[in-house]
């Protein structure tokens, strides 16, 4: 018989055990050993079969064993000291607080620190006991909470509580994806409703057209000293319509996903504000948008400041000073882009933020700009100009994003497109196997272990140098230990997934055959959009099927990713891939595993010998799977896209090379760049792993995996990038954000319009030099003399440039240099001036200069922020190349 009703029955501690309570609230168990250790103790096989989930787990345990374990001495004495290291973790100075005095503990860098800031991201990726993520945007996500709160910054996680999150998968008998959506029940998750001081939920309440409301509540998780606000729609005071808008991550039509990222950009400043209004905690200083996903975040704050009172245009100046964004991809489609009158219709007097003029609204996510759509409202376009500062995720990526979207920008040349980048990182003490991690303790301690992993440091770090002192020996050990556990793994996810499938017990027996722990074993596993080609390695079956089935030096592949349910050509790439590993001739040999999640990740990193990546360059925004694994030991293989770009040596890893810009189509570009992956396995990657020196083991791959902790390991932390995101980003931003107050923002909103108006009438008239010597020598200097037309502004709005640098075929200026200029006399009677200024002549070989006007004043955060410029038209004077021998 099925239930009317379902609710959870909370397990009621003995008064010794109280603090695991307090353990499985704080999700900080989900990276700390010792926390995991003591929950493992209360029942092995129930730790196990509850997906190592303290809340679970607890639920489940008898009370017998309770009162055992409450007359546990030892057992309470481990409980005592996690329970006291857990508040001293929650209390203690961290790296954020240490940065804020100097040696003698005095006060240095508070007035420059952020006394706190609010991150917004679609989907976290905390732990697999909390199920709200679909892949890497959602790992980088949790993996950049867990670093905040080791590092202490005082950052707020704002995301959505998906009541099925993301699907399960399964596959047909034909190898056809199936979605299964589980329902997801919040008391049985490890958060909290978020409550009013009288006990009640707190609420947050978005106006929706045509009279209704979309109401949720706020729940909250602990990620160490980081709170994550997650809102839920799935509350009684809503119409049903409205109640499901929360149901899935990244699922229904346009008007769905667009009530989602309302409900997390509007709805997630409320609910911050509710938070700091019930908890004390500071106000952020600085919110980040992690995507474009939650961008309605900085209409809500523009609102806010309209309610007190605000014009709209210095509003948004004060906003923009405290707003970072980040953008993910390197793939225009891969951004949500809704019809404008769909956007129109939510927002207005008899929708929500009545104070703002929809036509406002609208301006900020319009692409007008050449070849963009003038119907459609782009959420990544609205992050850009709400934010005044931006990032990509990676070095390349940084490039990319700045050609993306330079047409917000015209007259600049891409590298000078306001889009910085911090390349991401990992969070090593969720990823590294607990083995690693015991190695890496028994060299140079527990503590410090923990510290080079969490906090991180630089190459050349001392905790991490220390790797070069372990012996061939045991890192060889290490790793077949690690590859042994995940045979074992991939057998048993193997079967359950052929039983799934249909298969009766009695045909598996060949599934204990699969896979051998001796054999080089290579890693595949991420989303399956087209351009991270899945199927490149089935470009030649046969020649794939002679490095399975090699007799000497064989290599094994474990396979894994999910395509979007709405993705069938991903689907499809999917089924040939299974439809192949299904061959008795390499079944052994090449798994396809379903349901990719973090529990599975967290065996397959550390398992493989090799990570292979072979996504279509550029378009790996940064590709952290690779990390993961290198931080276990694991080398890469992989195109020069992403993070590997920018790191790769060939002292711990292969490059494949790429054929972009020479293949004439995309059937032949596959077809070179698969070759060139067979070729790196045949002739160099197996080679290398079965190649044994003089006491039996392969010290040069040994070699290979020491380098890869040794100079890898510091740079692909998440405490890296945090690092970086704090000093790069939210200081300036906060610095920014207490600068603008309403009248400074005022003041500049003025000025912006001024100079807007201005403009058309500002050009440069007229450009003449004359050298010092009789030829252009190195280092002689160019005198320059320039007269511009600023009609209604003067020097004090903007900068006259010269831009001098090494010059290429057609003229173009690379590596340039800007030189300010300086008026020499006041304006004529028709608003010129005249500016001078010395250009030294530091570089030999083909020279070039040009000159430009900006607007300028100290508040912008980059010249380009107003996509204005004027430069020389082709009359203006003198030729503006000079040659140089």
């Amino acid at each position: 018989m099925k239930a009317i009703r379902r609710f959870t029955v909370r397990p009621v501690l003995p008064e010794p055990l109280g603090a695991l309570a307090e353990l499985a609230r704080n999700l900080r168990w989900s990276w700390h050993p010792r926390t995991r250790d003591l929950f493992e103790s209360v029942d092995p096989g129930l730790w196990e079969s509850s997906g190592c989930d303290p809340v679970r787990l607890l639920g489940a345990v008898s009370p017998a064993r309770l009162s055992e374990l409450a007359r546990d001495e030892s057992y309470l004495r481990r409980l005592a000291e996690a329970a006291d290291e857990l508040r001293a973790y929650l209390t203690g100075d961290r790296w954020y607080q240490e940065r804020d005095r100097d040696v003698e503990g005095r006060a240095r860098l508070g007035a420059e620190l952020p006394h706190a800031v609010a991150y917004f991201s679609p989907e976290f990726g905390i732990t697999a006991a909390l199920p709200q993520y679909s892949g890497g945007l959602g790992i980088l996500a949790g993996d950049h909470l867990k670093a905040a709160s080791d590092l202490g910054v005082p950052l707020i996680g704002v995301g959505l509580l998906y009541r099925h999150g993301y699907f399960r998968q399964s596959l047909s008998h034909d190898a056809w994806q199936q979605e299964h959506y589980p329902v997801l029940d919040p008391n049985e998750l490890p958060v909290s409703l978020l409550r009013e001081a009288d006990g009640t939920p707190a609420l947050v309440a978005l106006a929706l057209p045509g009279g209704r409301a979309l109401r949720a509540h706020v729940w909250q998780a602990q990620v160490g000293r980081v709170p994550l606000l997650m809102l839920d729609s799935d509350v009684e005071e809503n119409d049903p319509g409205e109640r499901d808008v929360t149901d899935r991550l990244y699922g229904g039509g346009s008007e769905h996903r667009l009530l989602q990222e309302m409900l997390l950009g509007i709805g997630g400043v409320r609910a911050v504000r509710t938070y700091c209004r019930l908890t004390g905690h500071p106000e952020p200083e600085v919110f980040h948008t992690n995507e474009g996903h939650a961008g309605f975040l900085g209409l809500e704050r523009i609102h806010e400041l309209a309610v007190q009172g605000s014009d709209f245009d210095p509003a948004l100046e004060a906003v923009r000073a405290g707003t970072v964004f980040t953008t993910h991809t390197p793939v225009p489609a891969g951004i949500d882009r809704f019809d404008r009158e769909l956007v129109a219709r939510h927002f207005g007097p008899d929708a929500e933020l009545p104070r703002i003029d929809v036509g406002d609204i609208l301006r900020l996510g319009m692409e007008t700009y050449p070849g963009g759509e003038p119907n459609v409202f782009n959420m990544a376009v609205m992050g850009l100009r709400l934010g005044s500062r931006a990032n990509g995720v990676s070095t390349l990526h940084g490039s990319v994003s700045r050609e993306m979207f330079a047409g917000l920008w015209p007259g600049f040349d891409a590298e000078e497109i306001p889009i910085t980048s911090i390349t991401n990182g990992v969070h090593a003490p969720t990823w590294v196997a607990p083995e690693v991690f015991r190695l890496g303790a028994r060299q140079i301690g527990e503590r410090r272990t923990e510290r080079a992993l969490s906090v991180g440091g630089a190459p050349g770090d001392d905790r991490w140098d220390a790797v070069a002192d372990i012996q061939d020996a045991d890192i060889w050990e290490l790793r077949r230990t690690l590859r042994a556990q995940l045979v074992q793994e991939v057998r048993r996810r193997l079967h359950d997934s052929w039983r799934q499938r249909g298969a009766a017990t009695a045909e598996l027996g060949w599934i204990d055959e699969v896979l051998d722990p001796d054999v080089l074993t290579i890693g595949f596993a991420r989303r399956v959009p087209s351009y991270k080609r899945l199927t490149l390695m089935l470009r030649d079956r046969d020649r794939l099927m002679e490095l399975l089935r090699h007799p000497e030096r064989p290599v094994q592949i474990v396979v894994a990713g999910k395509a979007h349910p709405a993705d069938d050509g991903g689907k499809r790439l999917i089924q040939d891939l299974v439809r192949f590993t299904d061959d008795p001739r390499v079944r052994r040999h090449i798994v396809f595993l379903p349901d990719y999640g973090m529990a599975m990740a967290q065996k397959l990193y550390p398992g493989c010998d090799v990570w292979l990546n072979n996504p279509l360059r550029p378009l790996e925004a940064c590709g952290t799977s690779g990390m993961k694994a290198a931080l276990n030991g694991c080398l890469n293989l992989s195109v020069l896209d992403g993070w590997w770009d920018e790191w790769f040596e060939p002292d711990f890893g292969w490059a494949i090379p790429t054929a972009d810009g020479a293949a004439t189509d995309d059937d032949r570009r596959d077809e070179l760049e698969a070759a060139a992956l067979y070729d790196l396995l045949e002739r160099r990657v197996a080679p290398r792993f079965y190649e044994q020196g003089p006491g039996g083991l392969p010290d040069r791959w040994i070699e290979m995996v020491r380098r890869t902790l040794t100079r890898l390991g510091p740079k692909v932390l998440a405490g890296r990038m945090v690092r970086e995101y704090v000093e790069k980003l939210y200081v300036p931003a906060a610095r920014a954000h207490r600068v603008l107050d309403a009248t400074t923002a005022g003041e500049l909103a003025a000025w912006k319009t001024r100079v807007r108006a201005a403009w058309p009438r500002v050009a440069v008239d007229h450009v003449e030099a004359s050298a010092t010597g009789a030829t252009a020598e190195l280092g002689a200097t160019l005198s320059l003399r320039v007269r511009v037309h600023l009609g209604a502004l003067g020097p004090d709005d903007v900068e006259v440039q010269a831009i001098a640098g090494r010059v290429d075929p057609e003229d173009h200026i690379a590596d340039a240099s800007p030189v300010p200029l300086k008026p020499t006399s006041g304006a004529d009677g028709e608003g010129r001036w005249v500016y001078e200024g010395p250009l030294a002549l530091d570089r030999t070989g083909p020279f070039g200069y040009t000159v430009r006007i900006l607007p300028s004043h100290r508040l912008l955060a980059s010249g380009a922020e107003l996509g204005l410029v004027a430069v020389p038209s082709e009359a203006t004077g003198e030729e503006a190349g000079v040659l140089m021998r």
